[in-house]
């Protein structure tokens, strides 16, 4: 007699369903799903919406004395802002990726406002528009009405600052620096020509970019290479490190300094007294002196290596506040290392002072948007 095994599999179906599923291409017409209801309501980016939503809210009179009230409608500035926003906030290279991911990514459409059945805008067009928010000096209202919203909600320090300074490479490269004057050799290849420059003496007052005559060629410290760019710089407060104002220059030696009387001359009045952090480089007796002479009290490295020693003598550096402020400093390398790794701009894609300067802004706004979501965000 033959006895069974225990499990004794069949060799056919027998009515069995297999586990593996099927891939069968579902290409309706229809979807009955908005992409609000796709968007997971504890996404990051949903606070940010909001925030960026009240911000355009109270810039839409401005918007409208940049449009005129007849011809064909163009690119809504609100959808166009919120677009940009997302490339930094992604990190989306340029413009034209940005109009391709828009196309099928449903979280970006929600974001920029756009239903499944928009159309997305062709890159040039995006472009052609956003050049019209430059000429309206968009982003610097953009940013004062993000900053204004973060300082009702008490998030921001009125007396304690830090200034600094960053190079931002240009789109330019060595080769289309050139002497503004004399005769040129013809190129050995009109596409990509051989340029040898070494052992030429290559200034800023004889030379000029043919790419970005704006961009200048900079050193930013001792045995670095030097590099066509521009000057970028913050001034962030000490509290949570939010960026209060910006400014965009040409690269030289003295531009942060400058930069930094400027931009701490358009702080708001106040009673009390007023401290700046910085690092050595504004360890230089006239900067003290013109600082001073504002009521602001500089919290500067100090650098004893210098001819004459340091600026800063033992009646600042004894206070806590001075090492508070140095300690403090550091905040400020947080906004920079933000700008220009996820925003993308430690190589700049635009060109021309004017441009690279509202790009810069736009992000140090889009900085603040995240670090404003994050200081108010609900512990879990």
């Amino acid at each position: 007699m033959l006895i069974p095994t225990y499990y004794d599999a069949p060799g056919h179906l027998e009515g069995s369903v297999p586990m593996r599923g099927d891939d069968p291409r579902h290409d309706g017409m229809f979807s009955y799903i908005t992409p609000e209801a796709r968007v997971r309501p504890d996404h990051p980016l949903r606070p940010i919406r909001q925030m960026t939503d009240a911000a355009l809210a109270r810039l839409s009179p401005r918007f409208d004395r940049l449009y005129s009230t007849t011809g064909r409608p163009s690119i809504s500035p609100e959808k166009l802002l919120r677009a940009l926003l997302l490339q930094m906030l992604y990190s989306i290279r340029s413009e034209r990726l940005l109009m391709e991911e828009l196309d099928y990514n449903i979280l970006y459409r929600w974001f920029v406002g756009l239903s499944l059945d928009d159309a997305v805008w062709d890159a040039t067009t995006f472009t052609k528009n956003r050049d019209r928010l430059l000429d309206g000096d968009i982003a610097d209202a953009f940013f004062a009405e993000v900053l204004a919203a973060i300082k009702a909600d008490g998030l921001l320090s009125d007396e304690h600052f830090t200034v600094d300074g960053t190079l931002l490479e240009a789109w330019a490269s060595h080769k289309s620096f050139k002497r503004k004057s004399g005769p040129e050799r013809p190129p050995d290849d009109p596409t990509n020509p051989s340029v040898n420059f070494h052992g030429e003496t290559r200034r800023n007052d004889t030379h000029q970019s043919t790419s970005d005559p704006d961009a200048r060629l900079f050193k930013k410290a001792v045995g670095r290479e030097a590099k066509l760019g521009y000057l970028a710089h913050l001034l962030t407060e000490n509290r949570h490190g939010l960026i209060v104002d910006t400014a965009v220059t040409a690269a030289s030696g003295t531009a942060e300094r400058d930069a930094a009387i400027i931009m701490l001359g358009e702080l708001p009045l106040t009673t009390r007294r007023v401290t700046v952090g910085a690092d050595k480089l504004f360890d230089v007796r006239d900067w003290i002196a013109a600082v001073r002479t504002m009521q602001v009290t500089p919290h500067v490295a100090q650098n004893s290596g210098r001819p004459g020693g340091s600026a800063i003598d033992g009646r600042t550096v004894r206070h806590t506040g001075y090492a508070i402020s140095q300690r403090k400093r550091k905040l400020v390398e947080q906004a920079f290392g933000w700008i220009k790794t996820v925003a993308l701009l430690r190589k700049l894609r635009h060109r021309g002072g004017r441009l690279v300067d509202w790009i810069f802004t736009f992000a140090a706004a889009a900085y603040n948007l995240v670090r404003w979501r994050t200081l108010t965000a609900r512990p879990a």
